[in-house]
């Protein structure tokens, strides 16, 4: 089993912007080690590390842990896609054995349609050629962009992180649902996927983890077993609750799905679109 997507950090490092002290319960240096304490409880035994900073230094201290814990199975990094070398950029990555993928930060940036910027698709198009992973970090804004990145680079593989971190609200439930069907719908089911992910820290604070069970089961309808990636977002997590609660809740929503449909959400889908 494994868990797509989760962090380490060192504070000191000095490049992550949003990690400020008033996120106090995850406000501190995080080791590879543990997030294996909380991971291997559940017998899950790789992860898929994700960068937490717009800094090619953290893309190289990612790979670096890479390297030296044998439970981190690849690396979805951060490259300057407008830098004047970023097709030069693009091919050290792809070059990089733990680098699967790369994750503009898109949800900080102001302009929701930065990643269709003319400038960008020679990127796109080396990422589709070199095989490398687009994770979209995105809010629900994005969904139509993203559908549109899609239908412009058929041949790149795209992750929507965290379902698209919708607004968990019941009233906002239905038009995030919505787009997110049209972009499932619309995509090659072997090339555009989702992670069942960071749902339960876009809930007001202090909800329990039950608050994002109809966001899950929509996540679960829309994309189907072979299209969903399971992840924990930790630590970030721990803004909203712990591993176990999130893990048990995932659990118990894939329960009623074949053994074979959950070891594909659990595992064998990030297998298969990471090239783990």
């Amino acid at each position: 089993m494994i868990d797509v997507h989760f962090h380490s950090w060192q504070l000191a490092r000095g490049d992550y912007g949003w990690l400020t002290a008033d996120l106090a319960p995850i406000y501190r240096d995080v080791q590879v080690a543990d997030w294996q304490a909380q991971a291997q409880r559940w017998g899950i035994t790789g992860g898929v590390l994700v960068q937490a900073a717009p800094t090619a230094q953290e893309t190289q201290h990612l790979l670096q842990l890479a390297q030296d814990h044998p439970a981190v199975l690849g690396v979805v990094g951060w490259m300057d896609m407008l830098a004047p070398n970023a097709l030069e950029q693009v091919a050290w990555c792809a070059a990089q054995p733990l680098l699967k993928g790369l994750r503009p930060m898109l949800q900080d940036l102001a302009d929701p349609d930065w990643i269709l910027q003319p400038a960008i698709q020679p990127v796109l198009a080396a990422m589709a050629r070199c095989g490398l992973v687009l994770d979209a970090l995105i809010k629900p804004v994005h969904l139509p962009r993203i559908l549109a990145l899609t239908q412009a680079h058929p041949n790149l593989t795209v992750v929507v992180d965290h379902g698209a971190k919708p607004v968990i609200q019941t009233e906002a439930l239905g038009a995030w649902a919505e787009a997110m069907s049209q972009l499932a719908r619309a995509t090659d089911p072997a090339r555009v996927v989702c992670k069942m992910s960071g749902l339960w820290t876009e809930a007001p604070a202090g909800q329990a983890v039950e608050a994002v069970r109809p966001w899950c089961e929509s996540l679960m309808d829309i994309w189907g077993a072979q299209r969903l990636l399971w992840g924990s977002d930790w630590p970030v997590l721990e803004l909203a609750g712990s591993y176990a609660e999130w893990r048990q809740l995932s659990l118990q929503l894939l329960a009623p799905w074949s053994e074979q449909d959950q070891n594909a959400v659990l595992g064998g889908n990030a297998r298969r679109i990471y090239g783990l």
